[in-house]
């Protein structure tokens, strides 16, 4: 159920919001962290141990980032190790879409400066096939937002 007034979904002890999960990213080394919980060990779960070597976080900033990000609805934790939520894997692919669009970021801005001069979505949607490999980026493009 979505509060009106701040954009925040109730039903949990703390509300979850889009300001809460974006905040948790603000710095990279939260990022590196919860991709490395999403990528390294999916089921079976991630330690403390295995997460602080493979980001060089101190133990202070370890537990302060695993707390935003559980908080935030984005972890749970079970017998020690870390999972993703559901939330957290969703949250998850929407953040591998956008590396990809960062890693595309010249072909779509050449996809930009076509979009002005080119007159049919024929000529768009080849433009796009023909400089995009990644399908959900396509798939997005292709839905013509901004239009």
């Amino acid at each position: 159920m979505k509060n009106k007034n701040d954009g925040t979904h109730g039903n949990t002890k703390e509300s979850v919001s889009i300001s809460n999960i974006l905040s948790v990213f603000s710095d990279d080394k939260s990022f590196v962290l919860f991709r490395t919980i999403a990528v390294e060990n999916g089921d079976d779960g991630s330690d403390r141990e295995f997460l602080t070597s493979k980001t060089k976080l101190t133990r202070k900033q370890y537990y302060s980032r695993m707390s935003d990000m559980t908080k935030a609805g984005l972890l749970k934790r079970k017998r020690g190790k870390y999972f993703l939520t559901s939330l957290g894997k969703v949250v998850y692919n929407n953040l591998r879409i956008i590396e990809s669009a960062l890693s595309n970021y010249w072909m779509l801005k050449a996809i930009n400066s076509f979009e002005i001069v080119t007159a049919t979505d024929e000529e768009r949607n080849k433009i796009i096939d023909d400089l995009i490999d990644d399908y959900q980026i396509k798939e997005i493009l292709a839905k013509g937002f901004g239009k």
